[in-house]
Order: structure tokens, then C-alpha cells, then sequence
């Protein structure tokens, strides 16, 4: 007798009855032509690998996103990849296929649906999602847990279900994912593989399920017939380490999974305007050392805020110290343009060189100047020139309310650290440190404001997600960018971010999207440490349209370890101090 593919192989001693009524759902459901065109293309007996590439070619399927799928597949170890499950079959064979080629492991927990179709039976496990009280389910998560831990691949579609079409949003949406997937995600020492495959089923499909859902169920065979020529696209990010999804219980960690599924989606697509065409002038010469130690030496005693080993911090003005400061833009562009954000110029320098205080980093053995900030003493420029001296308020109008109109502040900018130093904990410690001894020596001074810049480099979605996730939703709009960043947040990612605070599952998007591991800016986090509030987000279009996330830090207020460690013994009378 020929092998079949019939839902009859589904079912365990049928009756004659039985059988008569599988027939009749054979036709009905589109599996009886399946079951011709398994035998006129002679697909009984091929290898599950065979049979999956005769099936794409009887479809004529257009596959998108299997190079990159693969290459973002860790070769070994235990992972657990999972995805939106849009049109409820093919997209399981697809993507078994092509991970099985990077890992010939792989297990697929499905719908037992596909097991009609013997010559893949060796992808699945198979499970009855429409019936959670089955008693073959928690054999086959039994299954999927060992697999996992025994260091293997597995694919899951946590939704259970097929895609539905939300009508009130006009677009297709997840079911809820089942909190298996976090369970599997946390098991020790594995990845989690988030992807997102695009498409949809016909209009009928949908049409059906507003009547009664499972009437879908009568139509996946004859959908997965109509996907001829078909083009689906598969979206993956990069794995994300177990670690960063200990959030919570496991239907927490499912919640985070299915956002991260969601987090790839294709038509999610955002391109950072065409950077203007300038060519890298030739750096400046550096300024000889001498030089530099002469105009060093030159400074008030006071304007030396701190010896930390071989490294001297001071500040000073441009007035004092002209060809430091000419060093210190030498050493900006220098950095910048690392960072995709350089201004083409041999140094990068504004107006605003001559009003603002320079901080500085001096490496005492070979005189080198390995770090600076800019710091603007609002209450002095504002005197002077109004809110047209503040450098940021080029990018940010300024209310009435804001912090910097109410009291004199330090607005910080145009940081930096020579590449050798970039990472290092002596550098950021020492910038922070001369910071603190600075408002130490002024303690009228009792909030930092400024922006830390988010370069181009990083992905237009992470930027996205750094803005919904760190910005505080209650905070006032006393300052408002004059350029918004013009890309909205995926919906079900908004839906998500606005749930509860989700500071904590930020890195694990951003380590599923930026491909060489950023996170979220090193500045970044070291303001959250200090107890920042973010404001707003906005696009410096004189810096080459770079992305700048405003803050503001209430330094006393700052945790009181931090405040001993930067400020040093003056920390208290700091903490302590009242403005007459």
C-alpha cells in the first residue's frame, strides 16, 4: 500500500466510520490535492531534507532572509529559537530546513497537525495546542526541555495559534505566547534566537475566524496550497545570552520573547538620512607638549581639581589656555569621526569654545591629553547672552520650567576619550571625579544637564527603543527638541514598553539587534547609576543629524557611594549645602 498523506495518519485504529469522514475532510480541507501532488511528483520516501525542497519548488516559494537567519544560528550549544507563527504550517518547514542546515539537532515543537506528512516527522515534536488538557502535551515539553539541555536547537512558535488579523488596528497580530518558551529560555547556558517572519494568509482566512476561530483550522491546508510564488520573508536577530532574560516569572520571560520576535520585523524599517557628503580634512598637528605643560603650568593652583596616579585633572577657559583647548578640538574630531559623527574639519571647534569651561585629563608621564568635557556655567552665560549662550539650545527649547532656568546648573557636552582609554575605568572615573571636585569648589552648582549622543552607528530600531524605555513617561514637556526623531516604535513594542518599566530588558533588545554588540550607551549608563532623568530625544542637525538623549542628574541626591567615590572628602559639606 502507497504512503498517503491524509488525516487519517493522524488518527490511531480508526473505524469504518472514521475513515469515511476523514475522507470527506481530506477534500474539504485541500489535503486530498495534496495528497495527488505528493504522488505525481514522486515525494513518498524522500529524506525530510528532500521532501522540504520539493515542496518550496512545488510552491514556488521566494525565500528571503535564510543567509542571515543561518549565519546568526550559534554553531553549537544548547539555543532555543523562536518565531510569530503567520500562516500556521509552512513557515515551520522553512525555517526547520534551514536550520537544520547549521544544526542537523534541530527539534520543531508543532502543531501535531504535521504529522500527516511522514517524511518530516523526524523536525517535530509534536504537541496539541488547541487542547491544553492533552495528555500527550507534557510528554513532548518534557521532551523539549531535555533536548534543550542536552545542548540542542529548538524551534517553538509559542503562540499556539495562528496569526489573527486585528481589526480595531487593521494589521496581524500574535496570540499571546505561552510561557514555555520561557522556561526553555531560561535554561542555563542557552541563547535565545528571536525571529519574526513576515506574510499573512488570504483575506478569507481571516474572513472566517471573525465567525468562529477554529473554522481556520478547516482552511490551513488549502493555505498552505495558495501560497504559490508566495514570497516570505525571514527576519532574525542575533542571540541573546540567557542572562538578560531573567525578568521575572517564565510568562514574563515569554512576554519579553515574543517583543524581541517583533523586534525583527521587516516592514519595522527606518534608513538614517544620507550623511552630507564631506570629506575628512587632515587632522591638525598636535599641539607640541611643551606647549601644553607651559600653558598648565600657567593656571590658578585652584583650577587643579585632582592627582590620580600619573593623571592631573584640570579646567580652565579658552582665554587661559588657547592651544589646549585647539588640542582638545584636535582630539574631538579625532574621536568623532570614529563615531561617524566628525566634522570634516582638521579640528572641531564652535563659538561656544570661548564661553564654556573646559575640563581636562593630562596624562602626567608623556603630557598627553587623554579626556575632556565641555562644561556651560548657565547661570553666568545666560547673564551674559540668555538662552542663546546654551549650546543645547540649538536642539532643545528650553521652558520656563526647565531646571536650567530655575537655578544656576552645569550643562555638559562635547565629551570624550582618546580611543586607548575609551572602556577604561580610569578615564570615565577621572571625568566624573574633576566633575565633582568642580561643583565641589561651586556648590551653587547642584544639577548636570546635557545630552549623551547616540551615534548613527547604532540601528534606528535601538534608538527607538532607547527612547520609549529610558525616557521618563511622567516627565514634563519643559524642554521639547526642535527635531523630533521621526520613527515611531513598532506597535506591539510600544504596547509592550508601555506596560511597566522596562529599563532592565533594554540591553537584551539591543543585543538581538546591533550587530557588533552595543549596548546601551557606556555615558548612558553611567548616568542611571548617578540617578538620571531623561527628557527628551532629539536630532542635532548641525552634528550630522546624531541623535542626543537629554538628561539631567540632581548630583546630591545622587546615591551617597557614588557621591564619596567622585566628590571624595568634600562630599557631605557638598551634599549639606544651602544657597543663601
Amino acid at each position: 500500500m502507497h504512503q498517503q498523506i491524509s488525516i487519517l495518519n493522524l488518527v490511531e485504529r480508526p473505524s469504518a466510520l472514521t475513515k469515511f469522514g476523514v475522507w470527506l475532510m481530506d477534500k474539504v480541507m485541500g489535503v486530498a490535492k495534496m495528497n495527488s501532488l505528493y504522488h505525481q511528483h514522486k515525494m513518498c520516501g524522500l529524506s525530510k531534507e528532500a521532501f522540504s525542497d520539493k515542496l518550496f519548488e512545488l510552491l514556488a516559494l521566494e525565500l528571503e532572509g535564510i543567509a542571515e537567519l543561518q549565519n546568526r544560528i550559534p554553531k553549537d550549544g544548547p539555543v532555543v529559537i523562536a518565531s510569530n507563527h503567520p500562516f500556521g504550517g509552512i513557515e515551520g518547514v522553512v525555517l526547520a530546513r534551514a536550520i537544520g542546515e547549521v544544526r542537523p539537532d534541530i527539534k520543531v515543537l508543532a502543531n501535531k497537525g504535521l504529522g500527516i506528512f511522514s517524511e518530516l516527522t523526524d523536525f517535530f515534536i509534536f504537541t496539541n495546542p488547541l487542547s491544553a488538557n492533552d495528555p500527550k502535551n507534557a510528554p513532548s515539553l518534557r521532551q523539549c526541555i531535555a533536548h534543550v539541555k542536552n545542548g540542542n536547537s529548538l524551534l517553538i512558535f509559542p503562540a499556539g495559534r495562528v496569526s489573527h488579523f486585528d481589526h480595531e488596528d487593521g494589521r496581524l497580530v500574535e496570540h499571546d505566547w505561552n510561557k514555555i518558551v520561557g522556561k526553555l529560555a531560561g535554561i542555563a547556558d542557552s541563547a535565545y534566537l528571536p525571529v519574526f517572519v513576515s506574510g499573512k494568509n488570504s483575506d478569507w482566512f481571516y474572513r472566517i475566524e471573525k465567525v468562529y476561530f477554529k473554522l481556520r483550522m478547516f482552511l490551513l491546508g488549502r493555505e498552505l496550497l495558495n501560497k504559490q510564488g508566495n514570497k516570505i520573508q525571514i527576519a532574525a536577530g542575533l542571540p541573546v545570552p540567557q542572562k538578560l532574560l531573567k525578568t521575572g516569572n517564565n510568562d514574563a520571560k515569554a512576554d519579553l520573547c515574543r517583543a524581541l520576535s517583533y523586534a525583527q520585523d521587516a516592514s519595522w524599517h527606518y534608513e538614517w538620512p544620507e550623511d552630507a557628503i564631506v570629506e575628512n580634512k587632515p587632522l591638525a598637528d598636535p599641539i607640541n607638549r611643551q606647549t601644553i605643560q607651559d600653558e598648565i603650568d600657567a593656571l590658578p593652583n585652584e583650577q587643579h581639581l585632582v592627582s590620580f596616579k600619573s593623571y592631573d585633572v584640570y579646567y580652565g577657559y579658552q582665554s587661559q589656555i588657547p592651544m589646549i583647548v585647539t588640542e582638545i578640538a584636535r582630539l574631538r574630531e579625532l574621536v568623532f569621526r570614529e563615531h561617524n559623527e566628525g566634522s570634516g574639519e582638521p579640528i572641531d571647534t564652535d563659538n561656544f569654545d570661548a564661553t564654556y569651561t573646559h575640563l581636562f585629563i593630562v596624562n602626567r608621564n608623556d603630557g598627553q591629553i587623554i579626556g575632556a568635557y565641555r562644561m556651560g556655567q548657565t547661570d553666568i552665560l545666560q547673564e551674559k547672552y540668555g538662552r542663546e549662550g546654551l549650546y543645547l539650545n540649538k536642539m532643545f527649547n528650553f521652558k520656563d520650567n526647565f531646571i536650567n532656568q530655575r537655578g544656576p546648573c552645569v550643562e555638559l557636552g562635547r565629551s570624550f576619550l582618546v580611543p586607548e582609554y575609551q572602556g577604561s575605568f580610569h578615564g570615565l572615573f577621572l571625568l566624573w571625579r574633576g566633575l565633582s571636585t568642580f561643583v565641589c569648589k561651586y556648590p551653587r552648582y547642584r544639577t548636570f544637564y546635557g545630552t549623551v549622543s547616540i551615534s548613527k552607528l547604532y540601528d534606528p530600531r535601538s534608538v527607538s527603543l532607547i527612547e520609549e524605555v529610558l525616557i521618563d513617561k511622567n516627565a514634563d514637556i519643559d524642554v521639547v527638541p526642535h527635531n523630533k526623531f521621526e520613527f515611531d516604535l513598532h506597535p506591539e513594542l510600544k504596547k509592550y514598553c508601555r506596560q511597566e518599566d522596562r529599563t532592565q530588558q533594554l540591553s537584551a533588545f539591543l543585543k538581538s539587534i546591533e550587530t557588533d554588540g552595543k549596548d546601551i550607551p557606556v555615558l548612558a549608563k553611567q548616568y542611571q547609576k548617578m540617578g538620571a532623568r531623561f527628557h527628551a530625544l532629539g536630532i542635532d542637525k548641525s552634528f550630522n543629524h546624531t541623535p542626543g538623549l537629554m538628561l539631567s542628574v540632581d548630583f546630591p541626591n545622587a546615591p551617597d557611594k557614588l557621591l564619596k567615590l567622585y566628590a571624595g572628602e568634600g562630599w557631605r559639606e557638598y551634599k549639606a549645602y544651602k544657597a543663601e
